[in-house]
């Protein structure tokens, strides 16, 4: 019983079970396999960015500008598909340098002036936003991308990142079976691999990690990239899948993805928390988001909703980590 009670994730299960008993008594319509899938697709876009930015809380630091970095990615690959004439595919590589670029300077800048990651990602989070809708304006004259669906590669480009698969006649988002193979390959990072013991003992104690020899500014700086990874990669999904970006987009998905991490396991202080305690965060976002909708309720309600989750899940997450001390 004490080994279950050390697991990060024991409070987001209890969680999910709990959201998802309270919307299948009250919505008749949540039952459906079809709002299922739906609640999936919520749900893997927000997690696949939540486990990057998981493993970044488990490092102890945070990304701020998370949320406004999808936006960029899609801004990038579009913008170049459309002026220069591009296979969608050449664009979509040339925004991955930009968002592996943009962590990269976040995890530099972190590491090397030794001010907050709030703080770096907070300007970055700012910068972005401005570029973003500047840029836009600049090159469009609107604040909307225009469509390239009828770019060389798009097909292609659309079957990977926002293709759907019938499955038992429900049409179930690429997006969702990506996620999975996201947590999986996460989870195997995190426990299976040097690298993983590496990201939980700088999220422990940096200094003593690095008196051990463990490379703590390479860590640091591998895990913001890996938010600019994810970032790209639901940046390519909502371009492919909706074809036009608004420049404007992102702002505030940056606390779903903490939040979910949070909701997952993930401690505020580092050093704690699992890949799949953060999918499982993800999943209560998209139950909420979606059995809100389904029961009718005003949608006003989601925020109070997801507050008390995050503010329930932080109590708990608290007690199991001084349990887990008392007993260890």
């Amino acid at each position: 019983m004490s080994g279950l009670l050390r697991r990060p994730e024991l409070t987001s299960a209890i969680g999910a079970v709990l959201v998802f008993a309270l919307f299948f008594a009250v919505a008749p319509s949540f039952r459906s396999f079809d709002a299922f899938a739906t609640v999936l697709y919520a749900s893997s876009t927000i997690g696949i960015m939540a486990i990057a930015v998981g493993l970044l809380m488990i490092g102890d630091e945070y990304d701020l500008s998370a949320g406004v970095a999808v936006t960029t990615a899609a801004l990038a690959a579009t913008m170049l598909n459309y002026n220069l004439w591009l296979n969608s595919w050449v664009g979509a590589l040339l925004a991955l340098l930009i968002s592996l670029a943009i962590g990269a300077i976040n995890g530099f800048l972190v590491t090397r002036t030794r001010i907050s990651s709030f703080l770096i990602t907070l300007a970055m989070f700012l910068m972005l936003q401005g570029l973003n809708l500047a840029i836009t304006r600049l090159v469009t004259g609107q604040v909307a991308t225009p469509i390239i669906s009828d770019m060389e590669g798009f097909g292609s480009a659309h079957a990977v990142f926002a293709s759907s698969v019938p499955i038992f006649g429900v049409h179930i988002q690429i997006t969702v079976f990506w996620w999975l193979f996201f947590v999986a390959v996460g989870s195997w990072l995190l426990y299976k691999t040097r690298f993983g013991n590496w990201i939980f003992a700088v999220g422990g104690n940096q200094d003593a990690s690095r008196a051990v020899g463990v490379p703590v500014r390479r860590v640091k700086i591998i895990l913001f990239m890996f938010v600019g990874l994810a970032a790209w990669f639901v940046g390519m999904h909502n371009l492919f899948n909706f074809d036009s970006i608004q420049a404007g987009q992102g702002v505030g998905n940056e606390f779903l993805f903490i939040i979910a991490a949070v909701i997952g396991g993930c401690s505020m202080k580092g050093g704690r928390g699992t890949v799949v305690g953060t999918a499982i965060g993800a999943f209560i976002f998209g139950m909420t988001n979606q059995g809100i909708v389904y029961a009718g309720w005003n949608p006003d309600w989601f925020k109070f909703f997801l507050g008390a989750v995050l503010l329930a899940a932080v109590v708990f997450n608290m007690r199991f980590e001084s349990y887990a001390k008392e007993r260890s």
